[in-house]
Formats: C-alpha cells, structure tokens, sequence
C-alpha cells in the first residue's frame, strides 16, 4: 500500500491521496508527475539560475501549479513553488527537509505548505510554497539575517548567534515574542542536527505593518546527510559544537535572549512533550530505514545533552 507523499496518509494503488491534493488545491483530483528525471531538474536548475529570483547552493527550481493540466509547470520568474530534486552528491536530501519541516510544525514552528512530489523517473521532489507571495502578484517585503547584516554568499557563516539576537532587537516590532520564536527555532535546529543554519535561513517578514519571524524554511537533519562535524553554523559563546544545557539554555536563553524563566520551561516542555510525534514521523516517512533509525538516534542523544529524561 502506498503513502502519500504530501499528506503521509496511505492511499492504496494510488501515488497521493485525496487529502494531499486538496491540501495543494480544492480542484485537484490527479496530479502528473513532474515532466523531468532529477538529473534533468538539476540541468534545468543550472540553466536557469542566473534568471530566476531564488538562490542557494542545492538545486532549486521555481514553479507553479497549474490545475487544468493537473501538474507543476517550471518557470523563471513569479512562481509560488519552489522545487528542489533528488541531489546527485548527498543521499535523500528531498525526503529529510520533508520530514524535518513536519517535525518543525508539529512543536509549534511555522512552516508554509510543502511536500513532495514524483517526478518522470519516479525519484521524490520537494516542493515548497513561498510564503512571500500572496494573491496573483503581491509580493511581501523580506529580508534575510545576512541582508540586515550586510554579508555577501562568501561571508554568511561569519556571524555569531548574538549577533543575530541584536538584529532581532534592532528590526523585530514586538522583539520578546521573536526571540521566543527564535530560541525554539535554534533548540529545534540542535536537536535534529540542522548544522547548516546559517544567517541566510533567517528572515523577517514585514505583514500588517508588523516585522516578525517568517515562516521557518530550509529545515533539515543536514548532519544526518552529509556530517559536517560541527553542530551549528553560527557561532555561540565563540564554539560551533559540543553543546550543553548551560550553552543553551543558561546562557542563550537565559543570558543573552532574557527571557523568563516560564517562557524557557515552556519551550523546553512543548519539545519534549511532540518528540512521540517526531518518532511517528520519523517512522512515517520516505527515509531509508537505516537513516530513519539514525535520525531517531540523534535525537535521543542531543536530548540527553539537554540533560532531558
């Protein structure tokens, strides 16, 4: 019996169930496999880069869905989607960020509609809405951490996880609710073993005449993927591994983000209180069983580090 891969619901023969398609559009009833192999959306990804308003080192794709003809159409500019195929360098990175972004909305982080989809050669795509587009052409203003700071691609790992916190203070309307965000969102990166967190992955959204936290993106166990053998991109207390409750929760929560002690035991419980979820997801999902077993490994060991259980 086969799982959908957008909505993680059995649908028998079928490849998606009619829960995962309407969470895409009321209208849709089938959806066409994607018309290009994974290798063929890394050379269309290649070709179009220069032209296209999305960037980053995995290879990305800009989309839209067109309903009538029950299927993503790849453009170059104005799309809603973005589509990231299967990596010829790392193993599954697809399936990882699709279960890392569900793990990420189960504890309360907010992440924009995404899933994945087949493409011709029956290898898994992920897609994600973009969160600043709305209606036909508006588009909401964002900026990510690494424009607010003034760095370039070459530089976007320079930069401290306290430096972040003062562009919070700096840019944010209501600074305490964003620091809140911001301190389940680093938490949540540690655990899963998000290592590649740089500042690029954060933004600010301006909506309601209001600059807040956009929704979370880029989300996945990259230690899981590819290893790097440190823990966090972003430096805190002058280290990037080997982090403990006094790194994290003493001094980032308590020293440098100031925020009460309520509101940290209440982060530190709504984690741990979904990480039953997390290992339904985990088991639910399209990765390898061996990397499956992996994920669930880690989390279990930097929840010790937390000095968790």
């Amino acid at each position: 019996m086969n799982r959908c891969p957008i909505s993680y619901q059995y649908c028998g023969a079928k490849q998606y169930s009619a829960i995962g398609l309407k969470m895409l559009s009321k209208s849709l009833v089938n959806l066409e496999a994607l018309p290009f192999s994974a290798q063929e959306q890394r050379k269309e990804a290649a070709v179009r880069m220069k032209r296209m308003s999305i960037q980053g080192v995995q290879p990305k794709l800009s989309a839209n869905l067109d309903t009538r003809n029950s299927t993503f159409t790849i453009v170059n500019q104005k799309g809603k989607y973005i589509i990231k195929p299967q990596s010829d360098i790392y193993q599954q990175l697809p399936e990882n960020e699709d279960v890392s972004m569900r793990m990420a909305k189960v504890v309360g982080i907010e992440v924009p509609l995404h899933g994945m989809i087949y493409s011709k050669d029956g290898s898994l795509s992920y897609f994600i809405k973009r969160f600043d587009r709305v209606g036909r052409n508006q588009k909401l203003p964002v900026e990510d951490f690494s424009q607010l700071a003034g760095k370039s691609r070459d530089t976007k790992y320079d930069f401290s996880i306290e430096q972040v916190i003062h562009l919070i203070d700096r840019y944010c309307t209501f600074p305490v609710i964003e620091k809140i965000k911001f301190f389940k969102l680093v938490l949540f990166s540690f655990l899963i073993g998000n290592e590649d967190m740089y500042i690029k992955n954060f933004s600010l959204l301006t909506k309601n005449n209001k600059v807040v936290f956009s929704p979370a993106y880029d989300l996945l166990n990259s230690t899981l993927a590819m290893d790097g053998g440190e823990e966090m991109a972003l430096t805190l207390a002058g280290k990037r591994s080997r982090f403990k409750r006094k790194d994290l929760i003493d001094y980032l929560g308590k020293e440098r983000l100031e925020l009460k002690e309520h509101s940290i035991t209440k982060v530190e419980e709504k984690i741990q209180s979904v990480i039953p979820k997390w290992e339904d997801l985990i088991n639910s999902s399209f990765l390898e069983d061996q990397r499956k077993m992996a994920y669930l490994a880690l989390i279990k060991k930097r929840g010790q580090r937390l000095e968790w259980g």
